[in-house]
Order: C-alpha cells, then structure tokens, then sequence
C-alpha cells in the first residue's frame, strides 16, 4: 500500500492515528529471534475499540482483527516490544529480527481488555497501550485500573502515557498565551506520567500525541520532560531518519482488511 501524505494543520506535524502490529518467527517462536537483519523501517500498527459490529471509524470488528492476526502470522512477522523500536531508533540497538513489527492500542478502551486480550492469549505478543488516566475508572467506555493492572501483570503489556486527558494540544496552543500553554501541556505530559506511576508502578518513558498531532515545540517538551521517545501518526513505517519525538504509527480501522494488511506489510519489508 502506498504511503499518502496527510492533512497538516499550520505549525503542526501529523503523522497518523493508531495502529496494530503483531508476529511470529518462521520457526513459530513469537519474537525470539534477533539475526542481524539490516532493518530500514518498522511498521508499528495502532488500534483503539474492538467489537463484533464497526459502529464508528476507529471500532475493528472481532472478525477483521482474527484476520489481521492471521497475516501477521502468514507474512513470518516478528512482534516486537514498542521499547525495543525505540531503542533501535536511538541507536541503542543495531539490530532487530527479521520482519519485525510492533502492536500498540490507544485510549485503554475496555474492549481491549474484553476482546483484544483474549484474542492475543497465547501469542506471547506484546503490546503497548497509551493511557490517558483521567477517563480509566471514570468513562463507561474505558478500562478500570484493575483490568489495566491484570494486563500488566502478564507481562505483555507495557503502560505508556497518551497525556493526562487527550486534548488536541496543537488547538489548546491556538487559545492560550505562550505561557499559559506552555503550563497547561507540562501538567498535561507530566501528570500523565504521575498518576500512572501512582496507580501501575508504570514508568512511563513513551508517549503517544492525541489525536497524533503535534508540533515542533511540542516534541521539545516532551524531550524536557524526560520521554525518550513520542508517537504521532503518518501511515508508513519507524525508520531511523525520523524524528524521536513524532514517529509514525499505521492507524488501524475496520477498512485495513486482510489483503490490505499484508500489502502494507510486504511494502514495509520491502523498502
């Protein structure tokens, strides 16, 4: 699948809203292998709701997802650590397996737990959510902090911040003087951090923009405020001319069916 630019608003970096990524090795161990494969880019996928009917533009249906496992597993992918992406991307690691790709989930809607966890049971796949604390145990729509600590305790899910309560931060600096602004995405991209380290024992060193938007300012703070790394949108995949503090991420709805999957793939291995 080719890459298409996207909308950029005035002053903003957009690269593409939330994806999935998942593998296994040609000898059927689930990322295991790390040969000195000479990797160019990773797609990392990005998902939000699961359930049996698309109701709305981010909601896979159970079906469309079992598709998407399958040809991750067809197409000999590797699923690997978020983390391990970004270590690879700081120079920190030189190599990664084969194929590799990484899953992430945003929003830590309860379907994640209700549907996705269960679908991946078995895989040994792991996964990256990005939370932002204030609706878990508070919106009907998403998880309470126990679900979120029993899929932490698998040891597959890593806890990332997606800042304290998902404001379009970019917008949020059109309405504020600098100062105001500069206070509000602080506590924002802190209190995050805080109130899952509070509630998990997390220790969150990633970050994923709402709404993947961002801006140059912006990717400072972030870096001020000690993440490693920050993941924007952008449908195409991590490679290690991108910036650390925007990488892309392939945004997964309903439409990516399964041939489309497995062309994204193959485009990615390919480059």
């Amino acid at each position: 699948m080719p890459c298409r630019p996207t909308h950029t608003e005035p002053g903003a970096t957009r690269l593409s809203r939330r994806a999935f990524c998942a593998a296994l090795g040609a000898a059927g161990c689930c990322g295991a292998v790390h040969a000195e494969a000479a990797t160019t880019g990773v797609p990392v996928l990005v998902y939000h709701r699961f359930a049996r009917t698309a109701e709305d533009g981010m909601t896979v249906r159970l079906a469309t997802f079992e598709r998407h496992l399958q040809v991750l597993q067809d197409a000999r992918c590797q699923v690997v650590p978020l983390a391990d992406v970004v270590a690879w991307r700081r120079g920190e690691s030189k190599a990664l397996p084969p194929r590799a790709v990484a899953l992430s989930a945003d929003d830590a809607h309860r379907s994640q737990a209700e549907h996705m966890g269960p679908m991946l049971r078995g895989t040994g796949w792991p996964v990256t959510l990005f939370v932002y604390p204030s609706a878990v145990s508070n919106a009907d729509y998403a998880m309470r902090w126990e679900q979120l600590a029993e899929m932490q305790a698998t040891g597959l899910y890593r806890i990332e911040s997606h800042t304290y309560w998902h404001p379009h931060l970019p917008r949020e600096r059109r309405h504020l003087s600098p100062e105001a602004f500069e206070a509000f995405a602080t506590d924002q991209l802190v209190r995050s951090r805080q109130r899952l380290q509070e509630r998990l024992g997390a220790h969150p060193t990633l970050l994923a923009w709402p709404f993947g938007m961002t801006d140059e300012g912006l990717m400072a703070l972030a870096g001020r405020v000690g993440y490693a790394a920050s993941f924007s949108l952008g449908n195409r995949p991590v490679r290690r001319q991108d910036p650390l503090q925007a990488l892309p991420r392939h945004l997964v709805t309903d439409a990516m069916d399964g041939p489309r999957l497995a062309r994204l793939l193959d485009d990615a291995f390919a480059s």
